[in-house]
């Protein structure tokens, strides 16, 4: 059988075109349908769910707030909690200051330069050590005091548990030296002296292990402080300022 095609190639173009065209509008309108449907669903989400979400969160913390006003002393209770919160580090960062007693033994010369100490002043901020004290020998028992104080060490641990060795003092000086009378009526020289402790002997991670001086012991467990130490602050001579 024989066909004749009677329609021209410029028909057969066109109509083609007329198919593509078909198919482009018919891809377009899904792709617009499926378009404003994830735009209709994100709107659902944002104005729908998200609103009901806020709402219930709103509630929950409505009624939480509520629980928390029926506690009497509130404001008090919290405050404590957050300084309770604290309690570890001040602990951790708190100066061992009965330390400052154990290394009195260990400077103050013995018999007969023995020293006896009116005050003592320590300024935790600064380590700074101001010793008002007196001596029956005199300069001699001064400035061996002074010494013992400049040439102590302290060997301690720190908490990798590496022991170092380090100055117990500096900035050892005197001031208002003058003779008085103590209670006994004896002279005696009158002193103040001050220094500045270096900072691991009040160190509460650093573990004071010894002080190595001339005749003396700083540590931990020596405990011992003998009241011959201390005596009440000699008076003027009269005549001698």
């Amino acid at each position: 059988m024989i066909e004749i095609n009677l329609v021209p190639d410029v028909k057969q173009e066109l109509i083609k075109a007329q198919r593509i065209r078909s198919k482009v509008i018919i891809g377009s309108i899904f792709v617009g349908i499926i378009s404003i449907g994830a735009v209709a669903s994100l709107a659902f989400f944002v104005f729908t769910v998200q609103a009901v979400r806020g709402s219930l969160a709103d509630n929950a913390i409505k009624d939480g707030n509520a629980e928390l006003l029926k506690f009497q002393d509130l404001s008090k209770t919290l405050t404590i909690q957050n300084q309770l919160t604290k309690i570890s580090d001040l602990n951790n960062n708190k100066k061992v200051t009965s330390r400052i007693f154990s290394m009195l033994t260990a400077i103050v010369p013995s018999s007969p330069n023995d020293v006896k100490m009116s005050t003592i002043k320590f300024d935790s901020e600064t380590n700074n050590i101001k010793i008002d004290g007196q001596a029956v020998n005199g300069y001699a028992a001064l400035e061996l005091f002074k010494k013992k104080i400049d040439s102590t060490k302290i060997t301690y641990r720190d908490s990798s548990d590496k022991e170092s060795e380090t100055a117990l003092a500096t900035n050892v000086g005197t001031k208002d030296v003058s003779y008085g009378q103590d209670s006994s009526g004896n002279k005696v020289l009158r002193f103040t002296i001050a220094f500045t402790s270096a900072a691991e002997m009040f160190s509460p991670t650093a573990n004071i292990t010894a002080i190595t001086t001339t005749n003396g012991d700083v540590t931990d467990s020596y405990l011992g402080l003998p009241s011959s130490l201390f005596a009440d602050r000699a008076k003027d001579i009269t005549g001698d300022k």
